[in-house]
């Protein structure tokens, strides 16, 4: 616990001061800018760092540690489709909770006029990830190839490009960076690679990998499809 908090006030610090440094320095240089600008901009570094400090120790203590534990139980269950079905609603709910993604439904829906619903958006982004890191899931435990399974998901893609509407083809790319959110990134690495510790004869460093990278076309996919149906 005391070694997890070191490590996450040390890299909390070294990304966040050199840069908070330089700032203050420039705006101490530049004439215009009043001090009380700058002694706000020191408060909220403060505050930035605290909240960094806590959310890795979080994600090391907690998140890392279930997403491994529950990565290496998935394939113990016995039934593929109980594999598939978890593996599905884990993906969405993690996904729900991001943060990242509740800032792009909001951005949509203000550009858009709530032409379109943040709330569909978001449950389509959230679909869209849970079913490809089942499908991800599938892969390591049956042993499909990593590249036919993305080269399949990047043809879909661009396929759908040509069929969705103009407006969506944005939002859909858009969407697909999500998938390196703060939640997102640690549960689903931790996942795969509990699931490949309990999986005999596997290569781990071939196989623990890639989950992220199939689940970023799940919300393109999604949000495309969501724009042929509605057009």
């Amino acid at each position: 616990m005391f070694r997890a908090l070191k490590e996450a006030f040390t890299e909390t610090s070294q990304a966040i001061l050199p840069v908070s440094l330089l700032i203050i320095v420039l705006q101490l240089l530049l004439s215009g800018i009043p001090p009380i600008s700058t002694l706000q901009f020191i408060i909220g570094m403060i505050m930035v760092i605290a909240g960094l400090f806590l959310f890795l120790t979080g994600v090391k203590v907690a998140l890392l540690p279930m997403g491994e534990m529950v990565g290496a139980q998935l394939p113990k269950m016995g039934s593929l489709i109980l594999v598939i079905i978890f593996a599905f609603v884990l993906g969405f709910a993690v996904t729900v909770a991001e943060p990242h993604v509740q800032v792009l439904a909001y951005q949509v829906d203000m550009v858009s006029g709530g032409q379109i619903s943040p709330g569909f958006l978001l449950l389509m982004v959230a679909v869209g990830v849970g079913f490809f890191i089942a499908l991800a899931m599938l892969r390591l435990v049956l042993g499909f190839p990593y590249k036919t399974l993305l080269a399949i998901s990047h043809l879909l893609i661009l396929v759908l490009s040509f069929i969705a509407p103009p407006a969506y083809v944005p939002i859909a790319f858009d969407s697909g960076g999500i998938i390196t959110g703060p939640l997102l990134v640690p549960f689903i690495l931790a996942l795969g690679i509990g699931t490949v510790s309990v999986l005999g004869g596997r290569s781990s460093l071939a196989n623990s990998f890639g989950l992220l990278g199939l689940a970023a076309a799940g919300p393109v996919i999604a949000l495309m499809l969501m724009g042929v149906f509605m057009s």
